[in-house]
C-alpha cells in the first residue's frame, strides 16, 4: 500500500515539472517574439514651392455707389424705374414738376428776342449819328456850321454808341436769366449718374421733393461689376504688403467657390485702437455672383519661395507654431525613428519644416499616434503621395 502511494506522488510530480517547462518554453518564445509591427502610411518628403501669404477676413462693397437725391423742391409728377432695374448713365429716373419755371424759361427767352431788337434799333441810331458826325466834319471845313455843332454832333455819337453797348449787356443779362431758368428746369429730370443697378427707391409719384441741402434719398445705385474687399493686416506684417499683392477668398454664401483681386490701397496709419493697417483690394465682379456686404475669408499672397519642405499637420505631433518646433517619425529599415524638427511658415493644413527633416525620407502621416522609438512598423495602403 504504501509503495502504491510513493509511486502516485512520484508521477504527479513528474506530470506538475513538465507542465511547468511546457510554459517557460512558450513565454520564453513569446520574449523572442517581441509586439507585433505597427500599420501606418507613409509619403516620400519632397521640396516643392511655398506660397507664402497672410489670411485676412473682411467684408465686399461696391466700389462705385451713388445716393441721388432732389437740386430743387417740388412735386414728383414722373418716376421711370423701380428696384433691381440696370440703368446707364443719364437714363431718366424721375421727373418733378417744373411747369412754373418752363414759363419763365420762356419769357425770358421772349426778352433776349426783345434786348436784340433793342440793340438793332441802337446800332441803326448809332451809324446815324456817324454820319452826322462826319457830314458836320466837312460842313465845319467849308465854314457852314461852327464847332458847336460838331460837337454836340461827336456827343450824340458817343450816345449813340453807348446806347448799342446798353443794348448788348441787356442781351448778355436776358441770355442769362434763360441759362438760369433752363439749369432749374433741367434738375426738374433726376438722372442716373453711372451705370448701375437701382438698389433702393424711395419716391412715389405726388411725392414732395426737397432741395439736396434737406432731401432726402431717393434712389441708390449700385455698381456690381467691381467690389471692393476691406481687411485688416496687423501692423507686424504690414512690411509684407505690397500694392498689387493678389489676393484670393471665398464666400459662406457660394461654397466651393473661390474668388480673387489684388491689394490697390494700403493705409498710410494704423489704427491705434488695435495697430492694425487697413487694406483695399479691388476685386472684379463681372459674372454678377458676388454681392455687397458678403462676409469674407482670404488670403493675400506675399510671396513665393523654392525648394521647401513641407508637411500634412497630420504628420506631427506637440507642434507649437508659436515657439516653431514639433516632432515626427520617419521610417528606415522598418524601424520608426522619433525626431524633433523645426517648424516655420503654416499655410492650411501644410507646414514647413525649417530642419530636421531631409527629403527622400520616408514620412508617417497615419498612424504615428500608436509608436514609439524604433518600433517595427509596416507599411500599410502604399506611400501617400
Amino acid at each position: 500500500m504504501n509503495k502504491n502511494i510513493l509511486l502516485f506522488f512520484v508521477l504527479l510530480t513528474a506530470l506538475w515539472m513538465s507542465g511547468c517547462s511546457s510554459k517557460n518554453a512558450d513565454n520564453k518564445k513569446d520574449e523572442n517574439a517581441g509586439p507585433p509591427p505597427v500599420a501606418v502610411e507613409t509619403m516620400k518628403v519632397a521640396a516643392a514651392e511655398l506660397t507664402e501669404g497672410l489670411d485676412v477676413v473682411g467684408s465686399l462693397t461696391p466700389k462705385l455707389e451713388a445716393e441721388i437725391k432732389s437740386q430743387i423742391p417740388g412735386l414728383i409728377s414722373e418716376v421711370r424705374v423701380t428696384e433691381w432695374v440696370r440703368v446707364k448713365k443719364n437714363d431718366l429716373l424721375a421727373r418733378i414738376d417744373v411747369s412754373e419755371t418752363d414759363g419763365m424759361v420762356k419769357r425770358a427767352e421772349a426778352a433776349v428776342e426783345s434786348a436784340k431788337a433793342g440793340l438793332l434799333q441802337a446800332q441803326v441810331s448809332a451809324q446815324r449819328a456817324e454820319r452826322d458826325k462826319a457830314r458836320m466834319q466837312q460842313l465845319i471845313e467849308y465854314g457852314l456850321a461852327t464847332q458847336q455843332n460838331y460837337d454836340d454832333a461827336a456827343s450824340e455819337t458817343e450816345a449813340a454808341n453807348a446806347g448799342v453797348e446798353a443794348a448788348r449787356a441787356q442781351i448778355s443779362a436776358a441770355e442769362g436769366e434763360v441759362h438760369q431758368y433752363q439749369a432749374r428746369l433741367a434738375k426738374g429730370l433726376i438722372l442716373s449718374p453711372m451705370d448701375g443697378v437701382v438698389s433702393m427707391r424711395d419716391v412715389n409719384v405726388g411725392d414732395l421733393a426737397s432741395d439736396t441741402g434737406a432731401a432726402k434719398v431717393l434712389f441708390k445705385i449700385v455698381d456690381n461689376r467691381i467690389f471692393n474687399l476691406t481687411v485688416t493686416v496687423p501692423s507686424v506684417d504690414m512690411a509684407s504688403i505690397r500694392i498689387g499683392n493678389p489676393l484670393t477668398f471665398t464666400v459662406d454664401a457660394l461654397p466651393g467657390r473661390t474668388f480673387s483681386g489684388k491689394v490697390m490701397y494700403i493705409n498710410p496709419a494704423v489704427d491705434e485702437m488695435d495697430r492694425a493697417v487697413k487694406v483695399i483690394a479691388e476685386v472684379p465682379n463681372e459674372s454678377g455672383e458676388l454681392k455687397g456686404g458678403l462676409f469674407v475669408k482670404g488670403r493675400i499672397q506675399t510671396g513665393i519661395r523654392k525648394n521647401i519642405i513641407q508637411v500634412p499637420r497630420s504628420a506631427l505631433s506637440s507642434l507649437n507654431i508659436a515657439e516653431k518646433k514639433a516632432a515626427l517619425y520617419i521610417v528606415e529599415n522598418d524601424l520608426a525613428h522619433y525626431r524633433e524638427v523645426v517648424t516655420g511658415a503654416v499655410a492650411g493644413d501644410q507646414v514647413e519644416i525649417v530642419s530636421g527633416l531631409n527629403t527622400g525620407e520616408l514620412l508617417v502621416v497615419r498612424g504615428g499616434f500608436n509608436l514609439k522609438d524604433k518600433d517595427k512598423v509596416i507599411i500599410s495602403g502604399g506611400q501617400v503621395k
